[in-house]
């Protein structure tokens, strides 16, 4: 089978956005673009960090790329390992403004739709995988209130209505160690590990139909 009919994997990624002048989101999706893993075809799309424009793109390319597997990425500044998210919420509140400009606060995602939705990604198994790489990773239950969040909340919304069988979610990177050295005291991790953790990721999401049962959970 030709690489062009391969089902897709949408790998989606953000440009620079707070002052910073590269984001390893897009990074990532540039370095997997393309691939083949597990018998899927890598396609990448890059997101603006804007609350209006952003939605229109992330919805024109569900539309026209049909994937079959969607995964979402983010940067987290201040993280120190890939976040597996599980939750997104129906909320913006901005705390600094987007790349156009605007800055909404309290305000839903989708008006009317429900409270959240989670993640259809096996995100624990997803988590073994990397570990088992040497690659630090963890499940995270709050991709924050930003554009990230929003994506994530429109990515499972939109699916939901398209009635798409396409299993997805979201995944936060740390920052690169380039970026961190403008922020003393925060952790980087090497283009390199992310994009092998990221590639580690979808080969585990693509092999694992049914999510494993571990405890993940919290204390606090």
């Amino acid at each position: 089978m030709t690489a062009s009919v391969l089902p897709k994997v949408l790998l989606t990624a953000f440009e620079p956005f707070g002052g910073e002048t590269i984001n390893p989101s897009l990074e990532i999706a540039l370095g997997l673009t393309g691939s083949v893993i597990g018998g899927h075809r890598i396609v990448g799309q890059v997101l603006p960090v804007a609350f209006g424009e952003t939605a229109h793109t992330l919805r024109h390319t569900l539309q026209v790329e049909r994937p079959a597997l969607v995964i979402a990425l983010g940067q987290a500044g201040g993280r120190s390992e890939i976040s597996l998210e599980r939750v997104a919420i129906n909320l913006i509140d901005a705390r600094i403004a987007d790349n156009a400009g605007a800055q909404p606060i309290d305000r839903p995602v989708v008006a009317g739709g429900p409270s959240a939705y989670f993640s259809t990604l096996p995100v624990k198994a997803m988590r073994n995988a990397l570990h088992a790489e040497g690659i630090p990773a963890q499940l995270s239950f709050t991709a924050g209130s930003f554009v990230c969040n929003q994506v994530f909340y429109l990515l499972m919304h939109e699916l939901t209505s398209m009635r798409s069988p396409a299993r997805a979610g979201f995944i936060h990177v740390p920052y690169l160690p380039e970026q961190a050295v403008f922020h003393p005291g925060a952790p980087s991790m090497s283009l390199e590990t992310m994009v092998a953790g990221v590639r580690f990721a979808i080969a585990a999401a693509i092999e694992t139909a049914v999510d494993i049962e571990v405890a993940a959970g919290t204390n606090h």
